[in-house]
Formats: C-alpha cells, sequence, structure tokens
C-alpha cells in the first residue's frame, strides 16, 4: 500500500452558474456553513496526512492566495500554479507536473463537498491499483461523468455529459481521485472533446483501457457538487 501525502486541488474556475456570487471571488471559496468550499477540502485531506499541496489557480486567484497563504496556518505547505487558459481539466493536471514528481496524488476539484472520512479512504493506494476514481449514486449523469464498472469495481468507460439516448450508469463521478504520476503519458494525448476541451475523463478512460487497473470507490455519507444558487442555500439551510 502506498501512502500519499501530496493533493493537487482545482479552484481556478468561476462558476459561471452562481451568477453574482462569483463577481468578487473564484466558485471553490464561497461559503457553506461558515466556510469556503475549499477550506472544508483542505481540513479533510489534511487530517487524512495530505501534507502538501498545490492549489491551480486562475479567475481572482487573489483571493484564494491571500485566504490561503503558504498553508502554515493550516499546519501543511501550499504551493500555486496559474492556469491561464480555461481549456479543460486534462492540461490543467499538466501544471501539477513538477510539483507532483515521480509521487503518488490526490487531485480533487475545488467544489465538491464530501464527507471528511472518504479523505482517509483515498490516501491509501494499492500497490496494484493504478488509479481511484470515486463515484457516488443518484446524480444527474447528464450534468458530470458516468462511470462504467465492472463487479469488481473496476473502471471499464468513463464519459462525460451523456446525451438524451445514450449508454447510462447508476455511478456518477464524484470529482475525488487519487494517481500515480502515469497519468501524465495520457494527460499529454488528450485531443479537444466535442466541448472543445481537453477532459481529464478520456485520460483517465485510457489510462483504464490501456491494461492498468483504474480502481472505483464508493463514497460514503454527504456528497454535493456546489455549482449552482439552489444547491448552495440547501447546503445552507442543513445544520
Amino acid at each position: 500500500m502506498t501512502k500519499i501525502d501530496k493533493a493537487v486541488v482545482l479552484a481556478a474556475g468561476r462558476g459561471t452558474r452562481m451568477r453574482e456570487l462569483t463577481n468578487e471571488l473564484p466558485k471553490p471559496m464561497i461559503v457553506v456553513r461558515g466556510k469556503p468550499v475549499l477550506q472544508h477540502i483542505i481540513e479533510g485531506l489534511r487530517d487524512a496526512g495530505i501534507r502538501e499541496f498545490l492549489m491551480i489557480v486562475g479567475y481572482r486567484a487573489d483571493a484564494v492566495q491571500n485566504f490561503l497563504g503558504d498553508g502554515s496556518r493550516n499546519t501543511i505547505s501550499i504551493q500555486y500554479a496559474t492556469q491561464t487558459v480555461q481549456d479543460g481539466t486534462g492540461r490543467v493536471v499538466d501544471l501539477s507536473r513538477d510539483f507532483v514528481g515521480d509521487s503518488p496524488f490526490i487531485l480533487s476539484y475545488g467544489d465538491i463537498l464530501v464527507d471528511p472520512a472518504n479523505y482517509k479512504r483515498v490516501v491509501d493506494l494499492p500497490e496494484d491499483v493504478e488509479a481511484i476514481v470515486t463515484v457516488t449514486r443518484g446524480e444527474d449523469v447528464s450534468k458530470g461523468g458516468a462511470v462504467f464498472l465492472n463487479d469488481r469495481m473496476e473502471l471499464l468507460d468513463l464519459r462525460e455529459k451523456s446525451r438524451p439516448g445514450e449508454a447510462t450508469s447508476p455511478w456518477y463521478n464524484a470529482g475525488l481521485y487519487a494517481f500515480r504520476p502515469s497519468i501524465f503519458e495520457f494527460t499529454a494525448k488528450l485531443k479537444p472533446s466535442p466541448r472543445g476541451e481537453y477532459e481529464l475523463t478520456d485520460a483517465i478512460r485510457d489510462l483504464a483501457q490501456s491494461g492498468k487497473k483504474v480502481q472505483a470507490l464508493e463514497l460514503t455519507g454527504e456528497w454535493a457538487d456546489v455549482r449552482d444558487p439552489e444547491i448552495l442555500a440547501r447546503l445552507n439551510q442543513k445544520p
């Protein structure tokens, strides 16, 4: 078992569906239950043993950097990299190559809230597993990634934003991953998707279909993609 101690957090997006809430802040800095989404993520990862963080920033990067600083307030180390062109999650991961080196790492989208107990489950990477993709049930796969698994919870396919009539799956990509550096071989070969973006999910599919084991892990407890004001309001109503 490999214990992971590095994490990359994607915090570059504006989140246009949040409307005026993101005029001054990037979406990961929106407050849920008294603190920014990003703070929830960092605390969960830190408490699971992650000590080194790379924040990928872009829109209103100053808001993230002013809030988190070098990480010492949270007893961690934080570095920053800037995504200058918003051309998809596949390209963003490449920005972390130097930070990662030859170590395995956690990758988290910066607008996903999960029950903190789950972070402890993804920091242990079995030796025969090349990547872990977390999944959840009951979400609308037209808004994210449909994950296709075999009966051993190994990934067979991953499709972004399925259209009506396409094959579907009960498993939804939950936006938290563990990777070995081999993922970079596959992000380097990406071609733009129909949306014109370089999709990390395409690289993960290619990794799985190259014969490497990509294991799915079903998250427990609460999960939320803080994607719009309605979800934000619902989260902030709960105690």
